[in-house]
């Protein structure tokens, strides 16, 4: 900055600046809201306009999967219970955010929302008749189904009306004593406005009047959520019955408004608009800016209101104009509403109606008796691949990080935080680390979404001990798994990596199917502190030696070598593809797609969740097979093979097929050249995508078909005893 300006700068004026200078591109189409680009920004004109199905139908189509293991007879009963709650919880998530995101667009007057050519509003009425239907199913398969068999093993939840005496009197007491201290009844008259109904949080719409008659009043009372859903009436090791805190709460209503006839009461509750973007390329402080966002977030419109389907009519008018929700996201449920609640009852200690007990194995690398083996000497030795829940995170990455920490000979420890638990292991040895005089750099994402407020905390304690805590790039979020350990070995420095498809997480760690490498390879540790240099400084490097790194590289990579199967197919060569992703919307990498297999190349994708591909269309994707693994683990991890003419190439990571994975986040896919954990991905893949493996099948028509049959092998069921094996 020069001339008569500069000395009028602010402090402010000139971080602006910086920020300009540092800004990466960002996808013209971002300034759209709610969520993903879902826009072709090309022309195709050598593919059919209908090739891309729905996201979000596809989304619908996942959760009624989820749904298909709830009503499952050979799951066992409290696995069922905890789809079940799953189901509620997805659901929950995508009106908060996928639905309000169209909502949005369809307020803006957007013609088309997705390269499906549809409207906002259209998917909007599609997606509500969809939604009713799950939600029905999703009600009835607990009341009519699983509610019964749970009785049978001796696990009731009882309704008020169902109590003998001595349990009412006995749970009037806790009610007294728990419950009534913090219950607040809101009245609705001309000195009291309807009051702000908080998102997911269930409410009594009460009607009273005077005892001597007059006229119905309006009160709202809230059901805390800081006292357990399920009030316990009795526990012993073979029974247990719960009492729902809204039938406790309805029962003694009167003492909540004394003098007034309780005429009757409804239940409800409300899901709001959760999905925002901070403006952080002016904002001096993005933590501050975070903030104000989660305060505003508790204040979106609502976006669904969900009632039990005994309703008084004029209660849901009322409810319905105050709360200003349309009469479309309505949605009527019988028995009780929120069964994300279930996991209460899941709890119980009935070990014969869950999975059996699982202990993941330590990697066979990393074990040396009771000794913990050197993380450091192991790799001087060669990569390690790890595959999360089968193989321990405490005794792989946690040991990587706590060894690090420990290490009087590391200099620095560089990662990258998306998103970790509450009492995180991780967090605790780089405060460690820091404390002990150690160089740590920690890249918390602020951002990730719904854990925003934990993500803050942790980065102020970071930040409290001593690490350099930065947020990353603005306008791009940080997805990458990776950490970088520089440790002094003699005369020399010597680096270490680990990059992975998983959160650094051990909570999580136990439920979601990863892979992590764990390597001391030159080229990807120098591509690493590149990595770490542009997200921490002002490098504005794009390339890189041995990693595909998003925004620039990802998608280019990948259909790069699509486009080198495409040539060996026509040179007569043998071609193959697989993908392991948890969503594929990317339409240039679905094309890319699609004309591979019309090359003739034979591709075969696993797809967890969002899918708008079409598989096995007759003159489009004939040699394009999808399948959708869902089970005990949430399968998580990110692979992408490529079988090269006989000289295949693995890749694994962050990044999913999607345009805010491939354009506005920091990703990371790096290349697996171990010829041990190579062969793992080969066994792994050719497992997923066995036909003898259960799965769900994408046919031509948009439908997802369950195969059958007993002779169906569960995938994750043979991983857990092959790796257990192994680790003996």
């Amino acid at each position: 900055m020069t001339g008569p300006q500069a000395a009028e700068a602010t402090p402010r004026d000139l971080l602006a600046v910086q920020r300009d200078v540092t800004q990466l591109p960002i996808d013209p189409a971002d300034s759209v809201p709610g969520g993903d680009l879902d826009v072709a920004t090309y022309a195709a004109p050598d593919l059919p306009s209908d090739r891309f199905s729905n996201r979000e139908l596809s989304w619908l189509a996942f959760n009624a999967r989820v749904l298909a293991l709830a009503e499952d007879h050979r799951q066992p009963l409290l696995e069922r219970l905890k789809f079940l709650a799953i189901f509620a919880s997805n659901l929950d998530e995508f009106y908060m955010v996928r639905v309000a995101g169209l909502k949005r667009r369809a307020d803006m007057g957007l013609q088309i929302s997705s390269a499906d050519g549809l409207s906002p509003r259209e998917v909007l009425g599609t997606l509500a008749q969809r939604t009713r239907e799950l939600a029905l199913e999703h009600a009835q398969c607990f009341r009519d189904d699983v509610q019964p068999a749970l009785a049978r093993e001796g696990i009731h939840i009882r309704r008020w009306d169902a109590l003998d005496d001595e349990e009412k009197s006995r749970l009037g007491s806790y009610f007294r004593s728990k419950v009534f201290p913090v219950l607040t009844p809101l009245a609705v008259d001309p000195a009291h406005p309807f009051p702000y109904i908080s998102g997911l949080s269930l409410n009594l719409a009460v009607l009273v009047r005077d005892s001597e008659g007059g006229a119905h009043r309006f009160a709202r009372v809230k059901v805390p959520n800081n006292v357990p859903r399920f009030v316990t009436v009795s526990q012993t090791s073979v029974e247990s019955e719960f009492l729902p805190l809204e039938d406790l709460i309805a029962a003694h209503l009167s003492m909540l408004f004394p003098g007034m006839d309780v005429v009757e009461h409804h239940l409800f509750r409300v899901t709001r608009n959760a999905d925002f973007e901070v403006e952080d390329d002016r904002d001096e402080d993005l933590l501050q800016a975070l903030e104000r966002e989660l305060v505003r977030r508790r204040f979106g419109p609502a976006v669904r209101l969900e009632v039990t389907d005994d309703i008084d009519d004029e209660v849901l008018d009322l409810l319905v104009s105050e709360i200003d929700v349309h009469r479309a996201d309505v949605q009527r449920v019988p028995g009780l509403l929120d069964l994300s609640a279930l996991w209460q009852i899941y709890d119980v200690e009935r070990p014969a109606l869950k999975h059996r007990p699982f202990v993941p194995a330590t990697h066979p690398r990393f074990a040396e008796g009771e000794t913990p083996k050197s993380v450091f000497a192991t790799l001087r030795d060669g990569d390690v691949l790890v595959h999360h829940p089968y193989e321990s995170f405490a005794t792989s990455v946690q040991r990587f990080i706590e060894q690090a920490a420990a290490d009087p000979h590391v200099l620095a420890i560089k990662q990258t935080l998306y998103r970790t638990s509450g009492d995180s292991p991780i967090v605790d040895a780089l405060i460690d680390a820091a404390e002990a005089g150690k160089q740590v750099v920690a890249l918390v994402e602020i951002q990730a979404r719904f854990d925003e407020q934990a993500n803050i905390k942790w980065a102020r304690a970071l930040e409290r001990a001593g690490c350099h805590v930065v947020y990353g790039v603005v306008g791009l979020k940080t997805h990458c798994k990776t950490a970088l350990v520089v440790r002094q070995e003699g005369t020399q420095i010597k680096r270490y990596a680990h990059i992975g498809t998983g959160n650094y997480n051990p909570k999580t760690a136990r439920l979601y199917e990863d892979l992590g490498l764990f390597t001391a390879d030159d080229a990807i540790c120098a591509d690493l502190t590149d990595l770490f240099n542009v997200l921490t400084g002002y490098s504005r490097q794009t390339e890189y030696r041995s990693l595909l790194v998003a925004p620039q590289g990802i998608r280019a990579g990948l259909i790069d070598r699509i486009e080198q199967e495409m040539e060996h197919a026509r040179a007569g060569r043998p071609a193959h593809i697989q993908f392991k992703t948890n969503h594929l919307v990317d339409e240039q990498t679905i094309d890319a797609l699609y004309r591979a297999s019309k090359a003739g190349v034979r591709i075969e994708l696993l797809v967890r969740t969002f899918c708008t591909i079409r598989a096995g269309v007759p003159g489009l994707s004939e040699n394009i097979t999808t399948r959708s693994i869902l089970g005990r683990f949430l399968e998580h991890s990110r692979v992408y093979y490529f079988g090269g003419a006989g000289e295949p190439e693995y890749w694994i990571g962050s990044a999913d097929l999607m345009h805010r994975n491939l354009d506005r986040r920091v990703e990371v896919l790096c290349q697996v050249s171990d010829p041990q954990a190579r062969a793992h991905l080969r066994d792994f893949l050719d497992g997923a995508f066995s036909p003898r493996t259960a799965a769900w099948d994408l046919q031509p028509d948009g439908s997802w078909i369950r195969a059958s049959g007993n002779e169906q092998i569960d995938l994750q069921e043979l991983l857990m005893k092959r790796l257990a094996d192994r680790g003996e």
